[in-house]
């Protein structure tokens, strides 16, 4: 190695240099303080650990979503397709899986099982991270593999039959055709952030919450400490002062052992507000308004009903509506039409749908049908 590389190798704190190959003179400093740590790939089960398994916020969020889009009041235009949707597979709805599938992974694989005469009973979700996409000479998907441990299981389109075997849904992806993008991928960043200041917060809070203190030892008139004093004082200060239980404990020093009290410093009280920006972040990658996670805002009456909306409007009703079409079109071959949401069972959305009524309601020039038509119902000749 020469001796320009092996400087830039010590400034970069002996790692692989990169410094661009060329024939010419390239300056050791053009990347001496390239410091920034190379983002390493977005591994779904680790994050998962990171973020839903390890962090209250991004937990809160999804869980926010998943169970908003499992709750909803469902209108259902067949009874058959009702006992499939809201079918509870593993003791959890589908509805509710489906969503935190597509929060966190950006893609939800739902199996198709029918009976002996292709009659669909039960609808089953896949874990997303076992499934991969088997694409066909022509691009598109031709069958799905699903991997547990050392097994592989294929899964056609279609069975012997020609009768659908697996629905995806999935978000939508800029620069891949056959998965989804997740919120989970997004939200990482700040969810690793958020991680980081806990661990910092609770460094400080076993420290008695702050830098306490420093013991300034005057060796003006005497020698300094020996090895053995400097242990056995240190021993004392962790066995009586050191700790939650010790805190507000009064000292007694002895001669020639000063107290300098300490305090935090601008730096570390500023890990709060990065934690709270964090957090925020977070709860803007899963589309729930911050408020709602009990995060600091205008937390006023007012604007946590207008929060509350904004999630309806803006996150549940979209996120729903793409599960329960997704899943019709899987099933097109055995129901015609999708269920959809009932909007007038929904608590958050009750003052708009009054609104609407007042509205509707106050039209002079409208006749009752129509005025019916508009409100979603059926018309008199219809309902008698």
């Amino acid at each position: 190695m020469s001796f320009l590389s092996s400087l830039a190798t010590a400034f970069k704190g002996g790692g692989q240099s990169r410094v661009p190959v060329s024939r010419g003179f390239v300056s050791p400093w053009a990347s001496a303080f390239d410091v920034t740590p190379a983002r390493s790939p977005f591994d779904y089960s680790r994050e998962v650990g990171e973020a839903y398994l390890a962090n209250p916020v991004a937990q809160r969020a999804v869980r926010t979503v998943a169970e908003g889009v499992g709750g909803a009041p469902i209108a259902y235009p067949d009874e058959r397709l009702e006992r499939l949707v809201e079918c509870s597979c593993g003791s959890q709805p589908l509805l509710e899986v489906l969503a935190a599938h597509l929060a966190l992974h950006g893609n939800a694989y739902v199996q198709i099982v029918k009976d002996a005469a292709g009659v669909p009973v039960e609808l089953y979700p896949l874990r997303p991270e076992r499934v991969q996409v088997v694409a066909g000479d022509d691009g598109w998907p031709s069958a799905y593999r699903y991997i547990l441990a050392d097994r592989t299981l294929t899964i056609t389109l279609e069975d012997a039959g020609g009768w659908p075997n697996i629905i995806h849904l999935k978000s939508f992806h800029p620069t891949d055709d056959h998965y989804g993008a997740g919120s989970l991928a997004a939200a990482a960043p700040a969810v690793a952030i958020h991680n980081a200041a806990s661990q910092w917060n609770r460094a400080l809070l076993a420290n008695a919450a702050r830098p306490s203190g420093a013991l300034v030892y005057d060796s003006s008139d005497t020698a300094g400490l020996s090895a053995e004093q400097f242990d056995r004082l240190k021993a004392e200060l962790q066995a009586a002062f050191q700790g939650g239980g010790n805190a507000g404990r009064p000292m007694l020093l002895e001669g020639g052992l000063d107290w300098k009290a300490m305090s935090l410093s601008p730096a570390d009280m500023d890990f709060a507000t990065l934690k709270a920006a964090a957090a925020r972040d977070i709860a803007l990658a899963f589309g729930v308004p911050p408020m709602l996670l009990g995060l600091p805002g205008d937390n006023t009456y007012a604007n946590y009903r207008e929060a509350n909306r904004a999630l309806w409007r803006l996150t549940l009703l979209p996120l729903i509506s793409k599960i329960l079409k997704g899943l019709q079109s899987g099933l097109a071959d055995w129901f015609d039409t999708a269920p959809t949401v009932d909007l007038d069972r929904v608590p958050a959305l009750a003052e708009d749908r009054e609104k609407l009524w007042s509205q509707v309601s106050g039209a002079d020039f409208l006749e009752a049908d129509e005025k019916r038509e508009m409100l979603g119902l059926a018309s008199r000749k219809d309902s008698q």
